[in-house]
């Protein structure tokens, strides 16, 4: 496994790369409305299939040293009572309830809370994967005490991650980045790009929709921490226009 060289980061070694989010394409339930999760494995729509081939033309030419894809967190997650019904029919049970849509849980449902478990442990065994595979403890030593500055957004594919040796992909879940994303920002104190409004930041990603991070990991007693997190940009959809 070819291990890339790290940079030192507040007197530490530290390792910083790219994470692209992509939520799957339109599913048969996604196109007639209904709510899909633990029970309902969805076949691609047309336009569904049509968004995906757009995405991967899209992506052609970025590079990516780790790809995860979340069949299994497909099936982990769960609307209790309400899976396989409209989802007009659940923001009715959630506006009957008080509460508001998408952060309410029917009956036997996963919990938002739940749901940022699971993101919390899959981003904790992504840093060990991405440490292990590409830590080096060679390269010259750098006592900045500043973060990189995040590298610039020109609207194109590769965004922030042109040259960029380590770069992970996920492919996961709408309801899923939407925990992700609130998690990176409120809780891991993510920087968003300027003038970003947080009400989209926080609203579902559009099918095959790209979301683009950089983050920055230390290594400390052979554990591998985040030490930094950058958002590129969110809910990108300029594939949709091929």
């Amino acid at each position: 496994m070819r291990c890339y060289s790290a940079v030192t980061f507040q007197n530490m070694r530290a390792l910083t790369f790219g994470l692209t989010f992509v939520r799957h394409g339109e599913t048969q339930c996604n196109k007639e409305g209904l709510l899909q999760g633990q029970a309902i494995n969805s076949p691609l729509s047309e336009t569904g299939l049509e968004q995906a081939e757009a995405a991967g033309r899209y992506l052609k030419g970025v590079k990516f040293s780790n790809v995860f894809v979340s069949d299994m967190l497909r099936a982990q997650q769960n609307f209790g009572v309400a899976e396989g019904g409209r989802v007009q029919d659940l923001k009715e049970m959630a506006k009957a309830a008080g509460q508001s849509f998408p952060g309410f849980t029917p009956p036997e449902g996963e919990t938002q809370e739940q749901v940022k478990e699971r993101v919390k442990e899959f981003m904790k065994k992504m840093y060990q994967q991405i440490g292990d595979e590409h830590w080096c403890q060679s390269g010259k030593d750098d006592t900045s005490s500043s973060a990189p500055e995040p590298p610039p957004v020109e609207g194109k594919a590769d965004d922030g991650v042109r040259g960029t040796p380590v770069h992970a992909l996920v492919v996961t879940h709408g309801a899923y980045m939407c925990v992700a994303l609130r998690y990176f920002v409120e809780e891991l104190h993510c920087s968003l790009p300027q003038g970003s409004d947080k009400a989209h930041v926080f609203s579902l990603s559009p099918n095959t929709g790209l979301c683009r991070f950089i983050l920055t990991l230390r290594k400390e007693d052979n554990m591998f921490r985040l030490s930094g997190i950058h958002c590129l940009f969110v809910h990108r959809g300029d594939h949709f226009k091929w």
